[in-house]
């Protein structure tokens, strides 16, 4: 999806948009994997980031992951949301469990 759909999302405080990593439709030969035998991925990619939660004195804290990195995600949890057909996960950065180092 083009950044300028997303432009009118801005996450609040520490939260950070998430589009999941759609799971392998085909094998490598060529034939096509069912849906229902679609194995669940639990990888996503950072789509738009908060400027963090709010400390004590009014400070932003930063947050862990920026836009573009690619993440684990909790098998449960997050708000979904959907734009122009296109799904998306609402999360706080304290819910995502680990970023991926390629």
């Amino acid at each position: 999806m083009s950044a300028n759909k997303l432009k009118n999302i801005v996450p609040l405080l520490d939260r950070v948009l998430v589009q999941r990593i759609k799971p392998q439709q085909q094998t490598a030969a060529g034939i096509y994997i069912p849906e229902k035998a679609q194995e669940a991925l639990n990888e996503g990619i950072i789509v738009a980031v908060g400027k963090g939660a709010l400390n004590k004195e009014g400070k932003h804290i930063p947050l862990q992951v920026n836009a573009g990195d690619k993440v684990i995600l909790p098998p449960f949890g997050g708000n979904p949301v959907k734009v122009q057909g296109e799904e998306y996960i609402l999360f706080r950065d304290s819910e995502i469990l680990a970023k991926v180092v390629e």
